[in-house]
């Protein structure tokens, strides 16, 4: 069976990549690159699946969006 999952990227203050998937409890990894990240998340939501409760509910990716808060 193929899942679809949204992965969400980010890149922290030392230059790192940092990849995760909301709909996957603890699913996330990181890399200097996002070619190496790609990868990483590709394993780490494989190995995710493999101890997945398949009666825990799941929930929709709805999307990101950016805010300003003025401080």
């Amino acid at each position: 069976m193929i899942r679809e999952f949204n992965v969400v990227i980010e890149k922290d203050l030392d230059g790192y990549f940092v990849a995760s998937i909301p709909n996957l409890k603890g699913c996330h990894t990181q890399a200097k690159s996002l070619d190496v990240l790609m990868e990483r998340i590709q394993e780490a939501a494989e190995l995710c699946l493999e101890f997945e409760n398949q009666d825990s509910p799941t929930s929709e990716f709805v999307g990101i969006q950016k805010i300003l808060v003025e401080i």
